[in-house]
């Protein structure tokens, strides 16, 4: 979260919504649901079931949509599933840490950066609002790149933003991004070249990353691999996609949330990756909801978030059995494991 309000009228956020561009014509697998034995009327697909979900909680929640699911189907091929305005420019707020943190992971694998690197964490670069950094009351820390962006993407913290600007300046974040053929998501440069807002992106091209993160063609296998176990770890965001999850199903999800608000109203924002049983990537979300009311509402209560959580239980419960056989790579996560101390 940010508490920059005046910036955000730069790039329009237009209160039109498309209509559901996902309910064309059903990839092959879906189109052979099964029909009932009882009955003999065929039944709804796993990918029906998650679109009309979505519909009814787009409806419930209000505000302007602007979303992409993607499923993989029978065959192991990844299929869209929802495309609603998924083409929208739209302020991304902190999912967008998820566009700085490969950027940095990028500079990491070109060898021009570590992230056992230490930088001073100091008073004049502490930035509010969400994160763990401003709590502390003093600073003179000496954190790694490793220590900022597990606290950037864990608890979104806002100071890491400013660090990660430390050691990626922001025209070189959006050339990185560039050069991984994003269009449109691009951080926001200000004067301090080492500062900026977190920017825009659309749906369909946080889809891109995210798969490409879990296929770990983005960056570097070992880069991915270190991004993805911060993104599903038990301890981060719970109140959106994983609140009504076990904490065995809330390892197989990695998210990212993003909150914020500007002249319209609220914008409650939540994109991640579903993984199978063997650690391959299954799904992917990219819900953008702007124009929304209950503005200072940050918690599981806020009727976006809410339809968040219902669309995570019934995104989960469709690939909850799948395998993706096919899958370029996997990635697991250690089981969690309680410690007392000592």
């Amino acid at each position: 979260m940010t508490s920059n309000v005046t910036r955000r009228a730069a790039i329009g956020l237009g209160a039109a919504a498309a209509a559901l561009a996902a309910t064309g014509r059903p990839a092959a697998a879906e189109s052979r649901a099964p029909a009932d034995p009882a009955t003999g009327i065929r039944t709804r697909s796993r990918a029906e079931v998650i679109r009309q979900t979505y519909l009814q909680q787009k409806a419930a929640a209000g505000g302007v949509w602007h979303s992409h699911i993607a499923m993989v189907d029978g065959s192991g091929a990844l299929a869209t599933v929802v495309a609603d305005d998924a083409d929208r420019v739209t302020h991304g707020y902190s999912v967008q840490k998820l566009a700085v943190a490969v950027a940095v992971m990028d500079k990491i694998d070109r060898g021009q950066l570590q992230l056992d690197q230490r930088l001073d964490l100091t008073a004049d670069i502490i930035l509010g609002g969400s994160g763990i950094y401003f709590l502390q009351t003093v600073w003179g820390d000496q954190v790694t790149v490793a220590n900022f962006l597990t606290a950037m993407l864990l608890v979104s913290d806002n100071t890491a933003v400013r660090m990660c600007g430390r050691v990626v300046p922001a025209l070189e974040i959006n050339d990185i991004l560039a050069a991984k053929g994003f269009t449109h998501t691009r951080v926001e440069p200000v004067a301090n070249p080492n500062r900026f807002y977190l920017g825009v992106t659309t749906p369909r091209e946080t889809h891109d990353l995210l798969w490409r993160l879990a296929n770990k063609t983005i960056v570097s296998p070992r880069s991915a691999d270190f991004l993805l176990g911060i993104l599903r770890w038990i301890n981060g965001y719970h109140d959106g996609i994983r609140h009504t999850m076990s904490s065995a199903e809330r390892s197989r999800v990695a998210t990212k949330y993003g909150a914020d608000y500007d002249d319209l109203g609220a914008a409650r924002h939540e994109a991640g990756i579903m993984f199978d049983p063997a650690g391959a990537p299954t799904l992917t979300y990219a819900l953008f909801a702007d124009s929304l009311g209950d503005l200072d509402n940050y918690g599981s209560t806020h009727p976006a978030v809410r339809a968040h959580a219902v669309l995570g239980r019934t995104m989960f419960d469709a690939i909850c059995t799948t395998t993706n056989r096919t899958a370029r790579a996997r990635h697991h996560v250690p089981p969690f494991r309680p410690v007392d101390g000592g």
